[in-house]
């Protein structure tokens, strides 16, 4: 099955499991909303039967057996009874152990009040009884489902976007691991190709000069080859000369560019705080890719620094060029394949830095800072 199958079918069963989702908050809804009406229904029933009996009251006390009857048919909606003093004569659906205490009673009582009138019995005595009530348990819980039914449906919509995401970023890793494989196995052929030439010309007593610039171009196809071929790969690092890779980054670049491209070179760092853990070819890599666009952005003349210094256990290069400069907003794009400013290219030489830089040596790489027509930082942030 292949990748494109694959997102297919997560695609198919996140959608059933919303569709259960929606199915299930429906249902969930339905049953809150038809248990609730049952049991308002009920209660305005026996209030109205209550009212019905007070209308015939003949005896000195008054008969108030249609209160208790409400109180002890009532299963869900706290209520409490009180007289005109506000003395608390019964209560119900309140929880038991904390009625136990009279301040928890009036504290309910004073939510109840503020939450809605009460209900008023006349007595034939004169005197009046009130009813306090307040919203039951499956009243409040209808109140909030919305509020948890949007929190699952975001939570849901989180884990699809991650599980696609994931899915995204997999094929992709595919992709470039494929291209550079397939990249170095092409290198291949060309490369045995100029090995045959090679000798052929040392049997023919060519120039030294040719054969020392040809072999040197051939040293170079295979260090190329061999970059390719480490991508996917789990790198091995050991401890190099920071410095000496530079400068023989900048030593390549020199001598097949402008002579109007100047470079510098800087340390603050003492010989020992050199020795940092590389994977040499990779690295390189990453030097001349920065190089080389350092130089496109300055149209072949300007100069290029490269400054090393340490801050605590990290150690920064900076490459800094005095070319076109890069906008603000671009600043992360740049990093993302296909983000290219030239006619021609496929946009993935940063994307490959920041990978290598990344992924392989634990670092990081970032626009440190860059003005229009002025020229770009870059920083490589490693672990010393």
């Amino acid at each position: 099955m292949n990748i494109y199958s694959q997102r297919q079918n997560w695609k198919i069963f996140l959608m059933v499991v919303a569709l259960m989702i929606g199915a299930a908050s429906l249902y969930y809804t339905n049953k809150l909303v038809k248990e609730i009406s049952t049991e308002e229904k009920k209660k305005v029933e026996l209030w109205a039967n209550g009212t019905r009996q007070l209308a015939n009251i003949n005896q000195d006390m008054g008969d108030i057996s249609f209160v208790f009857e409400v109180i002890k048919n009532n299963t869900t909606v706290p209520v409490i009874l009180t007289n005109e003093k506000d003395e608390i004569i019964s209560y119900r659906n309140l929880d038991s152990l904390k009625a136990t205490n009279p301040e928890y009673l009036k504290d309910q009582l004073k939510k109840m009040r503020e939450q809605r009138p009460p209900i008023a019995i006349a007595l034939l005595n004169g005197e009046k009884n009130y009813i306090f009530y307040k919203d039951s348990m499956l009243l409040m819980q209808l109140r909030w489902y919305p509020f948890f039914q949007l929190a699952v449906i975001a939570l849901f919509l989180f884990v699809s976007y991650l599980a696609f995401n994931s899915s995204r970023n997999a094929e992709q890793n595919q992709v470039w691991i494929g291209m550079a494989k397939e990249t170095a196995h092409q290198l291949g052929t060309p490369i045995s190709s100029l090995m045959a030439w090679i000798e052929l010309l040392k049997l023919k007593e060519a120039e030294k000069e040719y054969h020392s610039e040809i072999e040197k171009d051939l040293e170079r196809l295979q260090t190329i080859a061999d970059r390719f071929s480490k991508i996917g790969s789990a790198p091995k690092l050991k401890e190099s000369n920071l410095l000496s890779v530079l400068e023989n980054a900048i030593d390549y670049i020199k001598k097949r560019t402008s002579e109007k491209v100047k470079f510098h070179i800087s340390s603050t760092l003492e010989e020992s705080s050199l020795e940092v853990p590389l994977n040499i070819p990779l690295f390189e890599w990453v030097i001349e890719n920065l190089f080389k666009n350092a130089i496109d952005a300055m149209n072949g003349e300007g100069e290029i620094t490269v400054a090393v210094s340490n801050h605590k256990d990290m150690i920064w290069i900076d490459i800094s060029d005095t070319g076109k400069g890069i906008p603000k907003s671009k600043f992360k794009t740049i990093f993302k394949p296909g983000f290219t400013t030239k006619s021609r290219g496929w946009g993935l030489g940063l994307t490959l830095v920041k990978r290598i830089v990344e992924d392989y040596h634990a670092g990081q790489i970032f626009v440190k800072q860059s003005e229009i027509n002025k020229g770009t930082t870059f920083r490589i942030a490693l672990h010393s």
